[in-house]
């Protein structure tokens, strides 16, 4: 490929498509999601999945674990309960605010609407497992409260700027 041919590569979400003469069975699988622990599979993992719109997540929750509250600002998201029982939930838009929530079983499934403020939380003291599948290749994920925590940063720098 010459320089020319990597200056027009088309590029998707921040990630260039593969040339269609280069691509592997590879680009479109993944091996692990029996493993236990946190796994994203989104379009680095498996760059098949590039225009897509699609990826995939494990969630391993241990007793009275919790994925603390967060948004996907590119994604909807729909859980399925694999093994376990979670509690989840998000919060409405404003004005209302309105925090749904319902307890899953193994097998249940719940929905999270695209950037809505969201949590799972394990009820119990055993193990659970989820499989998250979400509505773009890369979805994005904003923790609130570090999301918060770097505002209030900001504004303490801000003020300190505006006492010199």
């Amino acid at each position: 490929m010459t320089h020319f041919d990597c200056f027009m590569a088309v590029v998707v979400t921040g990630l260039a498509c593969k040339d269609p003469k280069n691509v592997q069975a590879s680009h479109f699988s993944f091996s692990g999601l029996h493993l236990a622990g946190n796994t994203s599979n989104g379009v680095v993992q498996i760059p098949g999945l590039n225009t897509l719109g699609i990826s995939a997540a494990r969630i391993d929750y241990a007793p009275y674990g919790i994925n603390p509250p967060h948004t996907h600002p590119r994604a909807s998201e729909i859980l399925t309960v694999l093994e376990g029982s979670l509690e989840v939930g998000f919060v409405t838009s404003n004005p209302g605010n309105r925090l749904i929530t319902k307890v899953l079983q193994k097998g249940d499934i719940f929905v999270f609407p695209i950037n809505l403020v969201h949590f799972q939380r394990k009820v119990g003291k055993s193990n659970a497992v989820a499989l998250a599948a979400l509505s773009s290749q890369n979805a994005g994920v904003i923790t609130i409260a570090n999301a918060v925590l770097s505002l209030m940063i900001f504004l303490q720098r801000l003020s300190s700027w505006t006492r010199m």
